[in-house]
């Protein structure tokens, strides 16, 4: 096991061609947004109790009905068939082992029955709505006939960020033949390998409910140029009457829109602004995080993302009024540096990190975090 998350990151950059490893860590434009997610986090202090007993230490959570081993998820993140064979039911896996459930993207490159079929842990599905509406609804029917229990409706892509990064690397898929392409891959003999040897990523569900061909270009259109830009607040009850779960709305980014979460009656809200590969210059989730938490938290779950590297990140998240953190490319660093057993790992560095944090800090439960336990630096 390495020391720390950023670890399994430089394990991932060496591993990955250039051209995975930027679609895995970039963000928008000049990544302005991206490094404030994780300077958010640095921005803050802790402010420790002592003399406290801490032999006993609790990181236990409910989250949107299901317990949590502590109050983490593994958020939905696409392409991760790019990273990993079969890294949907990795991931899925490693979450369950960890106690934590498991968000599975429409832009997965595994099929939800198959990610069904490799774990029994609690599963939930986030959902891109395309203009043609029966492939969201036959998406939601497939995932609740498999036991997925809450939908993540994503709403800061009506289309795709601005990422200068995509345009260096000439990343489209399929992926066309260049001169700089060619000896990136041939310096990563293990990852081509790979590839060759289970195919290159497809949008599986995508492909299904859409009824696209074994295409990634077919696949990929679907995902991105027939994104339905009408999609509004009022849509929601469509999603109340499509699906018989918890709903969740991802992407919120200030209080006004958490203000109509709330009142359309959805179960909780994800304050993310898709871990800064959307709108550049948009607000960090975690300095969003305390008035929305302050006037909302008593009526609906607050979930964060963007910026999670340590199990400290967490604590304060949780301080400041959380329920949970939704972690994304930090699992991601472990799968594609070390395999499946690097998810594993990355998981378990994070829960080792926020129970020590926890005792250091005077706490003994999780529940225990507020926001006097913290401070702007």
């Amino acid at each position: 096991m390495l020391p720390s998350v950023m670890e399994y990151r430089r394990q991932a950059q060496r591993r990955l061609p250039r051209l995975a490893f930027d679609y895995l860590e970039g963000g928008a434009e000049d990544g302005i947004t991206l490094a404030r997610n994780a300077a958010a986090y640095a921005d803050l202090e802790f402010r420790p109790d002592v003399l406290v007993d801490v032999t006993d230490c609790r990181l236990e959570v409910s989250v949107l009905g299901a317990d949590a081993a502590m109050p983490a998820i593994v958020g939905p993140t696409g392409l991760n068939g790019l990273f990993w064979p079969e890294a949907d039911e990795h991931l899925a896996r490693a979450a369950h082992q960890a106690g934590l459930p498991f968000v599975l993207s429409t832009a997965s490159t595994s099929l939800l029955e198959d990610v069904r079929a490799a774990t029994s842990g609690d599963l939930w599905l986030q959902l891109y709505v395309q203009r043609d509406r029966r492939i969201a609804e036959h998406l939601m029917d497939r995932a609740w006939q498999n036991g997925y229990t809450a939908l993540f409706l994503t709403v800061d892509v009506p289309v795709h960020g601005n990422r200068d990064h995509d345009k260096r690397n000439g990343f489209k898929l399929p992926l066309r033949p260049s001169r700089r392409l060619l000896l990136d891959l041939a310096a990563h003999p293990g990852w081509c390998w790979r590839m060759l040897r289970h195919g290159g990523p497809q949008l599986k569900n995508l492909a299904v409910s859409s009824n696209a061909r074994e295409n990634i270009t077919e696949q990929a259109s679907a995902l991105s140029r027939q994104m339905d830009l009408a999609l509004t607040w009022d849509d929601v009850a469509w999603l109340r009457r499509a699906w018989r779960g918890r709903i969740v709305i991802k992407g919120i980014q200030g209080l006004a829109d958490a203000r109509r979460a709330q009142a359309h009656g959805v179960d909780g809200i994800v304050l993310s602004n898709h871990g800064g590969r959307q709108l550049e210059s948009a607000p960090s989730p975690l300095e969003v995080l305390p008035e929305v938490a302050s006037e909302l938290g008593g009526s609906l779950e607050i979930l964060v993302d963007g910026g999670v590297r340590r199990g400290s990140d967490i604590a304060k998240a949780v301080a400041l009024g959380a329920r949970a953190v939704l972690l994304g490319r930090a699992p991601l660093y472990g799968l594609a540096g070390r395999g499946p057993g690097g998810a594993h790992e990355v998981l378990a560095i994070l829960r080792c990190e926020l129970e020590n944090t926890l005792r250091l800090l005077g706490r003994n439960r999780i529940g225990a975090l507020d926001a006097a336990a913290v401070r702007k630096r």
